[in-house]
């Protein structure tokens, strides 16, 4: 199964557009996003083109707008919404999201997790903690660095980054 894993979207919806159909494309299943949406209407924009399961966390550019969203209607039923951080499982791996990546290390630390995901930095990153992968997908805002995501194979559990500018 393929997983995306996002951050820092800021409302760019032309990068948006380019990560949801790269999904539709490979038949990505599932979406992890660690924060930063900024508007509703972007959560929005997600759910309508986005047909798999979505795992949301809020980070610093959502607190005003999308918590409070009135999530009624079951207007967004394949979105999961996690307000400080998610955790989840997948494929048998423990996996927790956060925008933060302080919490992210600590979490990795904490030796519960296979793999923790955050955003905030806007920099795509790696590492190796406790045996626990650590792993920001960059931004698909293309704010500070070139804007970029990453896929999660559960089958061979590698990742792989995508640059957002390389996709037509």
């Amino acid at each position: 199964m393929l997983i995306a894993i996002i951050s820092d979207s800021h409302d760019n919806l032309p990068n948006l557009k380019k990560v949801l159909d790269y999904c539709r494309e490979q038949k990505v299943e599932k979406m992890i996003h660690c924060g930063d949406l900024a508007t509703i209407e972007t959560l929005d924009f997600i759910g309508d083109n986005f047909s798999g399961e979505i795992f949301f966390t809020f980070g610093n550019m959502d607190a005003g707008h999308i918590a409070d969203y009135p999530f009624k209607n079951n207007q967004h039923k394949q979105t999961q919404i996690f307000p400080e951080y998610g955790t989840i499982e997948i494929a048998d791996k423990k996996i927790a999201f956060v925008h933060y990546p302080e919490v992210a290390k600590k979490l990795c630390e904490s030796g519960e997790f296979n793999f923790v995901f955050h955003g905030h930095t806007h920099k795509p990153w790696t590492e190796i903690i406790n045996n626990c992968t650590l792993l920001n997908p960059g931004n698909v805002a293309n704010q500070y660095y070139p804007p970029t995501f990453a896929i999660w194979d559960t089958d061979d559990n590698l990742f792989q980054l995508i640059r957002i500018n390389e996709l037509s």
